[in-house]
């Protein structure tokens, strides 16, 4: 209503300006018929495709679907009873910087527009067209067209013939229409509340490789309508690198809807809302129409956002680069205090590169790494005897380990971003198929370290009985595990490189990923290149071997952990038997090999009958659909079982109706797989002091069970800042939403309330 009401004034603006003006400008003929068109139709795929084309009087323009600031789109109705248009997507408009600085989006010249009818094709068709076409005054038009069909549908003849237009350039029209597509991974986009009251802003950046310009006179994204939003213009900006990032403001225009649609202070949509946008890639040198939904929006103001692109070139509207300096530019960055921009230069990307160099060091000392990290220093002290060169090809190995499994988490990311799928920090974790070749993995190698089987692992010489002096294989897999196991993990610094990473360009992912595996792996770097940091550790001897077993233990213990993880995932009992009479039959298959039989025929039949449990495991429906299922009821009971609060399913819903009635909240997004969760309840959620706060604040408890794949959660930790677990949340009484971290303590909650 306020929209319509809005372009109402405009259009009443224009049309008195050209009045006023008429006298004025005299010697500007207005032209007799200032749009004019002709009526076609061609078979596409067996269906009968009509169109219109229209041609304006040159200089004169009609209006794109988002008409922009000011003016009407070109409509199309159906005057036939008992037919329906199906429209094709509109042709790519041209931006138009009008008198009085209204921005519009319209075609000038020839352009058509496509569509298809749903019904019974008749013998005469009756179709209205609408328009405003403006230039130093604007003026609506129409045409009623009627035309005559075949019995296929086509057009025989109509009224609308006042110009013609060969098959093959109306063909190539149809062609060129923009065409849906999936989401660019190369586009990052988040939508923050605005400055103003009933205001959300639009913050995006493209990684634009060799910095190429863009080819038409629209900008990044052309914006289409929306009902509950005043979407304005855009606002586009290009660093060094060549990178675009750009802003549009929007009005919330929901309370003029009917029903009235509130703006959502707490940042949660009643309903999602779809924004569609019109792309233009300088890359592919295409247009194409992408669309995102968003379930809510960070309640955040975007200043430091803002502060970057103030430091930025300005592409203005005409397509004119202007440097930070000019005083359109220092318009936009006025508001940017000195606090702000200290803030953001330690966010850029050199700073992040080393928090995720510190996040990855800190994981070496984290719980989940610990059985591998032993395992490494256990190699570490079996090779404290040879030479420089050989402790430091040892330990770069383990360091490629470490590095090409990062890199294939990174690829990894990027793919499924690429598909449309959230993904966060640790999310292999949710696949009962990835957890169970986890188990597999880790049970081999301690049984490899009881002593079964001689095979080489991170230590790399003389874990077996069989001494392996030159190997590398077996560092190198070790640094594979080391990085697999540390994805359960966080770790101080490690949760603002990861949110940086998980919402930047594919390089800036591989960098970030690749820091954090450098960071891992520096200590054992370390002693590679000063091996007589090796000399501090005991001597080899006697006492290896039987510390060899208590490392073997510690790998039977992180095989059980992640045999409560994949209970966790699947459903029923059935996956568990198969998986756990695999192992029985594994661990018998070594044992007999080692000290029973010698014959190969009974060693490949008893090594056959896991690998066939495994294959129908793995096979398995209950293993697909399992990995899907998000209730996190599991989880919820299992608190509510051992702990005397009372705990609730996290929905943004419940969020609300809380805000509502001033009830204040603790919020726990957590996982069964999640070591640093663990940890923090341990030392803080169970704690009688945790309890003492809750009861004193008299707030709700809401635990997000993140285990298995869910999507609504994935969203919400991304708009918040998150990637993955832990995070927590205290949300206050007036609604106002504090984020506290991965890691808590007692102080932090209570000042939080």
């Amino acid at each position: 209503m306020k929209k319509l009401f809005k372009t109402n004034l405009l259009f009443i603006i224009l049309v008195n300006l050209g009045l006023l003006s008429f006298s004025v400008l005299a010697d500007e003929k207005i032209p007799a018929k200032p749009v004019e068109t002709f009526f076609n139709s061609f078979i596409d795929q067996g269906k009968v495709v009509y169109v219109i084309n229209y041609k304006n009087f040159p200089h004169w323009h009609t209006y794109w679907k988002n008409p922009g600031d000011a003016g009407l789109p070109t409509k199309i109705e159906i005057e036939t009873p008992n037919l329906e248009i199906k429209e094709f997507n509109w042709p790519v408009p041209t931006r138009y910087i009008e008198e009085g600085d209204i921005l519009a989006y319209g075609y000038s010249d020839q352009y058509s527009r496509f569509f298809t009818l749903e019904g019974k094709s008749p013998e005469e068709l009756k179709i209205k067209s609408t328009w405003l076409v403006c230039k130093h005054i604007c003026i609506p038009g129409k045409v009623e067209i009627t035309a005559k069909l075949d019995s296929q549908g086509q057009v025989i003849s109509s009224n609308a013939q006042d110009f013609t237009l060969s098959n093959e350039e109306i063909l190539n029209r149809y062609q060129a229409l923009p065409k849906k597509k999936i989401w660019p991974s190369s586009l990052d986009l988040v939508l923050k509340k605005g400055s103003e009251d009933l205001e959300l802003n639009l913050y995006y950046n493209f990684t634009n490789q060799g910095g190429k310009p863009l080819f038409h006179p629209l900008g990044l994204l052309t914006p289409y309508r929306h009902g509950l939003l005043d979407i304005r213009r855009e606002k586009l900006y290009q660093n060094k690198a060549g990178t675009y990032f750009g802003k549009i403001n929007m009005g919330w225009d929901g309370e003029y809807a009917e029903p009235e649609v509130p703006f959502p202070t707490d940042g949660v949509f009643k309903d999602p809302i779809t924004l569609s946008f019109l792309f233009q890639d300088p890359q592919s040198q295409e247009f194409s129409i992408i669309t995102k939904t968003f379930n809510s929006f960070d309640i955040n103001q975007g200043t430091t956002i803002e502060s970057l692109m103030g430091t930025m070139n300005f592409i203005n509207p005409n397509g004119k680069v202007e440097t930070p300096n000019t005083e359109e530019a220092k318009n936009d960055s006025e508001t940017v205090t000195e606090q702000e921009t200290q803030k953001e230069s330690s966010d850029s990307l050199l700073g992040i590169l080393l928090f995720a160099f510190l996040g990855g060091l800190i994981l070496n000392i984290m719980p989940c790494v610990l059985p591998v990290i032993s395992l490494k220093l256990f190699g570490l002290v079996a090779h404290s005897d040879e030479s420089k060169a050989s402790i430091l090809r040892h330990n770069l190995f383990y360091t490629l380990g470490v590095l090409f499994t990062f890199l294939l988490l990174a690829a990894s990311i990027l793919v499924l971003k690429a598909t449309g799928e959230n993904v966060g920090w640790g999310f292999q974790l949710q696949s009962p198929i990835f957890v169970a070749i986890m188990i597999l993995i880790l049970f081999i190698f301690s049984l490899n370290l009881f002593g079964l089987f001689e095979f080489m692992t991170p230590g790399g010489k003389t874990l077996g009985n069989m001494e392996l002096k030159k190997g590398v294989s077996g560092d190198f897999i070790g640094g594979v595990l080391a990085t697999i196991l540390s994805t359960p993990c966080s770790a101080p610094f490690l949760g603002t490189a990861l949110t940086f990473a998980f919402s930047s360009s594919p390089i800036t992912i591989i960098l970030i990923f690749q820091s954090i595996g450098l960071g891992l792996a520096f200590p054992f770097l370390l002693t590679g290149f000063f091996p007589s940091a090796v000399k501090l550790l005991p001597k080899p001897g006697m006492w290896m071997e039987h510390v060899k077993k208590f490392l073997g233990l510690t790998l039977i213990l992180t095989t059980l952990w992640l045999v409560d993880v994949f209970l966790s995932l699947t459903n029923g009992n059935i996956p568990f038997l198969f998986l756990l009479s695999s192992l029985i039959f594994l661990f018998f298959a070594f044992y007999f090999q080692k000290n029973i039989g010698r014959s190969k025929f009974w060693k490949a039949l008893f090594f056959a009958i896991p690998l066939l449990l495994l294959i129908k495991l793995f096979f398995s429906p209950l293993m697909m659909i399992s990995s899907q299922n998000s209730s996190g009821s599991d989880l919820l009971n299992e608190k509510n079982g051992h702990s005397n609060l009372q705990w609730e399913m996290w929905s943004e819903e419940k969020m609300k109706d809380y805000a509502q009635s001033r009830t204040p909240l603790f919020i726990d997004f957590t996982a069964k797989w999640c070591i640093t969760c663990k940890v923090n309840e341990k030392l803080v959620i169970d704690t009688e002091g945790f309890k003492e706060i809750i009861a004193k604040k008299q707030a709700k408890l809401l635990l997000g069970d993140w285990t298995k794949y869910d999507p609504v959660i994935g969203e919400y930790l991304k708009k918040n800042g998150h990637v993955g677990v832990p995070a927590y949340f205290v949300q206050k009484a007036d609604g106002t939403l504090v984020k506290l971290g991965e890691t808590i303590s007692l102080s932090e909650i209570e000042a939080a309330f």
